[in-house]
């Protein structure tokens, strides 16, 4: 009879245009009114002084806030109406759920994002086995039919001996424009939806510099405190922050790596490969050992996560980032300690095809979560500069 009676209230406000909350979204806004009662939490992270400048929490409220949240479980441990309190408040169980079904809403195109979120780990593997195969066969073709026995007798040194630049740039350049342009397009829409939900004002450069700040310290990985958050148990620690921060600098410092070897390549004639002590040689190998032990060290965390904190349903879809992360710092590693032997070949092979894999479903999963926080961080930070429209100390 409830079932009934929400399907004609969800059939009423549609025929009056009205937005219809998805039931991640109405818990949410059930424990925002809970937690805007309370208060305890207001100093653990941005999401909860960003809960008290709002009395109703619409759509684009709920998304806001789902992404501003850093699913620290902090507020959880903290909390006096958690389960099995009949209030039954887990914050940041409820968040991640809003978190998982943006990603998907977001996402372009919609079916991609479904997809992944269900078989984050399977798709992720699949396709840079498959891609790695595609490229073995590629190489075949390049060999000139010397059959697949030729691979492991493959030159032992050049790159592109073995496959030649233009035709890396003709592979690689569509995948990364595919994934710039989906990713762009999602995080387009949903800035212009919370525009509006946070005050509506322009960027400025203290915003800038403040959320900026946020994003590369991961401040609100500290649980409010500076003593870290939490995984398995009560115990506070700053083993996620950490691990988070050789993962993202990693990251980056492969990217770097590959731009500087880009200009090195088209500016300076200095083709591929390159030694020690070369920039790209240095970026790429500390990205790479960086990458492994912060993907290998966050995996360690997800399996022994406690089953209250985030959302179990997104467990493939995070395994698949983490899995294709290590992938492709370990395969790059490997690809440099190849080098001069027979597996040379191979291993390109295997490391190009995680490559390719990681960025195509870029748009798809974590990698797009973080680029959402940036955005919700940053409209907080406008936000939290305009007068309070709510409460005793309202202007």
């Amino acid at each position: 009879m409830h079932t009934l009676e929400a399907l004609a209230r969800d059939a009423r406000a549609l025929a009056n245009g009205e937005v219809v909350l998805s039931a991640p979204e109405t818990e949410v806004a059930r424990q925002m009114q809970i937690c805007n009662a309370c208060r305890y939490c207001e100093g653990f992270c941005a999401v909860f002084p960003a809960m008290t400048r709002r009395l109703a929490f619409g759509q684009a409220d709920i998304h806001f806030l789902a992404n501003l949240c850093h699913n620290c479980g902090a507020c959880l441990h903290a909390c006096q109406y958690a389960p099995p309190h009949e209030f039954a408040v887990n914050v940041p169980q409820a968040m991640a759920q809003v978190r998982g079904q943006t990603y998907a809403d977001y996402a372009w195109p919609p079916a991609l994002g479904r997809l992944y979120q269900r078989q984050g780990l399977t798709l992720s593997l699949a396709l840079a086995a498959g891609l790695a195969l595609f490229l073995v066969l590629v190489l075949a073709v390049v060999l000139q039919g010397q059959g697949l026995g030729a691979l492991w007798s493959a030159p032992g040194s050049d790159f592109y001996g073995l496959f030649p630049h233009n035709l890396l740039v003709g592979l690689f350049a569509p995948v990364f424009g595919f994934a710039t342009l989906a990713l762009g397009l999602g995080v387009r829409r949903f800035w212009r939806e919370i525009t509006p939900a946070t005050s509506g004002a322009p960027l400025s450069a203290p915003a800038t510099t403040e959320a900026t700040g946020a994003v590369l310290r991961l401040k609100y990985l500290d649980g409010g405190h500076g003593d870290g958050c939490h995984n398995e148990d009560d115990a506070h620690t700053l083993a996620r922050r950490r691990y988070h921060h050789l993962t993202f600098y990693g990251f980056l410092l492969c990217f770097a790596a590959t731009s500087v070897a880009t200009l090195y390549h088209y500016l300076l004639d200095l083709p591929a490969p390159y030694d020690l002590p070369s920039l790209p040689k240095l970026l790429g190998a500390a990205g790479g050992v960086s990458l492994a032990i912060g993907t290998a060290g966050l995996w360690r965390l997800n399996l022994r996560r406690h089953p209250l904190h985030g959302d179990a349903a997104q467990k493939p879809m995070d395994r698949g980032f983490i899995a294709l992360l290590f992938l492709t710092a370990t395969s790059g590693l490997a690809l440099w300690a190849a080098r001069g032997t027979p597996a040379l070949a191979l291993t390109l092979c295997l490391h190009l095809g995680a490559v390719m894999a990681l960025f195509a479903t870029l748009p798809y999963g974590k990698f797009g979560h973080g680029i959402f926080r940036t955005a919700a961080l940053l409209r907080h930070a406008v936000e939290k500069r305009q007068p309070n429209p709510i409460g005793l100390g309202a202007d």
